[in-house]
């Protein structure tokens, strides 16, 4: 397995490449900077299968026409997230100046879902709260989190679509995971479960 991270975009968006040892891979949230993200799929000759989109506010997804069309890989998310896509007062990109809509044809995430990458099992998990439609993705000891959980932190629930009620439901459902997981949030230094369910203020009594 390997594993690269970009920060991208101009609200520093983890953009994560994750390959099989073949070199198939996927882009999960390419929030911006399409030009670094290609650049870095060539030099490691990439082929990339699909782009998973966490959720689908504008700083995670501002890069997807660009990946789509040049790796011709599709874009995924969960249906309850889709309108984002095309909604600039949903997707927020209106707060940065733009009207960003993306008309590409998409295919929808589920929970529980299992996207196989070679040699690589991408487990989908529906983790709502942020928005109605996040996801994280589970492979192989790591937990992609999107803006569920952070270090030290959590995911905003004052957004449109947000409900802190249901984000807290989804953190006690990935809180069941090893404590040795390694959490690779969409912004932000990577951490571990273990660390967060003792030092994040939020884990607290959950």
């Amino acid at each position: 397995m390997i594993l690269h991270k970009l920060m991208v975009g101009s609200l520093g968006t983890n953009c994560y490449i994750l390959a099989s040892d073949n070199k198939e891979a996927v882009v999960i949230d390419p929030g911006g900077d399409a030009k670094h993200i290609l650049e870095l799929v060539r030099e490691k000759e990439f082929a990339v299968k699909k782009i998973i989109l966490t959720h689908g506010h504008y700083d995670h997804i501002g890069a997807c026409k660009e990946v789509a069309e040049a790796t011709k890989a599709p874009i995924c998310i969960h249906e309850e997230d889709k309108i984002l896509l095309t909604e600039p007062s949903k997707n927020l990109s209106f707060l940065m100046g733009t009207n960003f809509s993306l008309d590409l044809k998409t295919e929808e995430l589920f929970d529980g879902q299992t996207i196989l990458i070679n040699d690589l099992s991408l487990i989908i998990l529906h983790t709502p709260g942020h928005t109605p439609g996040s996801i994280s993705i589970w492979v192989s000891g790591l937990l992609f989190t999107g803006d569920l959980l952070f270090a030290g932190s959590v995911g905003r629930t004052d957004l449109s679509g947000g409900s802190h009620k249901v984000l807290i439901n989804s953190l006690k459902r990935v809180l069941n995971f090893p404590d040795e997981t390694r959490v690779l949030p969409g912004h932000g230094e990577e951490t571990t479960l273990g660390i967060e369910k003792k030092v994040n203020p939020f884990l607290q009594n959950l």
